[in-house]
C-alpha cells in the first residue's frame, strides 16, 4: 500500500477551539473528546465503519449549546479530509452504503465531485436524543460537505427510535466515506473525472 493518506487540521474561533487528526488508510482507531457525548458516539460509528483513524479533540461554547461545536467539528473533519485526499487521483470517487439498525434503515450516497452539496433527508421521530438536539445532524453534514468538496445524499428510509435513525445515518456514512475514497487498484492513479480533475 502506499503512504497512509493522513491530514491534521486546528481551527480556532472565538467559539470553538478544534483539532482533526485522521487516517483514511486506518483500522479505525478513535480517540475523541468533543464534549458532545452523543457527537462522540457518533464519530465512533465513522471511525469503526470507515476504518478510518480519528482523533478529535474539541473544546466550544457549550454553556450556549452544542451547535458552534458540531457544526465545527464537522467543517474541521471536511478540511481534514480534502486535505488527506489531495489531488484525489486514484480514488474510487463514489461510494454508498445501506445500514439497518432494527426497525431504522438509512442510506448515505457520497460523490467526492469538488463540488459541496447535501440532500438531507431524515425526518426523526423526535426533537432531542438525549441532551442532543438533532437538527445539529444535518449542520455536522453541511459543515462536512463544505469543507470536503463533497456531494452526500442522506435518506434515513424508515425508522421510529429517534436514536436508531441517527445512528444508521452515520455507520451508513462511514462506509460510503470508505468506499468513495478507496484507492482503486485499475484506476492507474488517474483522475476519476472526464474533466481531468475533482
Amino acid at each position: 500500500m502506499s503512504t497512509p493518506r493522513t491530514a491534521e487540521i486546528t481551527r480556532n474561533t472565538n467559539e470553538t477551539q478544534i483539532r482533526v487528526a485522521i487516517n483514511i488508510d486506518g483500522t479505525g482507531k478513535q480517540k475523541l473528546n468533543t464534549g458532545v457525548p452523543f457527537l462522540d458516539h457518533m464519530l465512533d460509528q465513522i471511525a469503526r465503519h470507515g476504518l478510518i483513524d480519528l482523533d478529535i479533540e474539541a473544546k466550544g461554547d457549550l454553556h450556549i449549546d452544542a451547535h458552534h461545536t458540531v457544526e465545527d467539528v464537522g467543517i474541521t473533519l471536511g478540511q481534514a479530509f480534502a486535505k488527506a485526499l489531495g489531488d484525489k487521483k486514484g480514488i474510487r470517487r463514489y461510494g454508498h452504503a445501506y445500514v439497518p439498525l432494527d426497525e431504522a434503515l438509512s442510506r448515505v450516497v457520497i460523490d467526492f465531485s469538488g463540488r459541496p452539496g447535501l440532500e438531507f433527508h431524515v425526518p426523526f421521530t423526535r426533537s432531542m436524543i438525549g441532551a442532543f438536539d438533532v437538527d445539529l445532524t444535518s449542520e455536522f453534514f453541511h459543515g462536512f460537505v463544505n469543507h470536503a468538496l463533497a456531494t452526500v445524499h442522506i435518506d434515513n428510509l424508515r425508522g421510529v427510535n429517534a436514536h436508531h435513525q441517527c445512528e444508521t445515518v452515520f455507520k451508513a456514512f462511514g462506509r460510503a466515506l470508505r468506499m468513495a475514497a478507496e484507492l482503486d487498484p485499475r484506476s492507474a492513479g488517474t483522475i476519476p473525472s472526464t474533466k481531468g480533475s475533482l
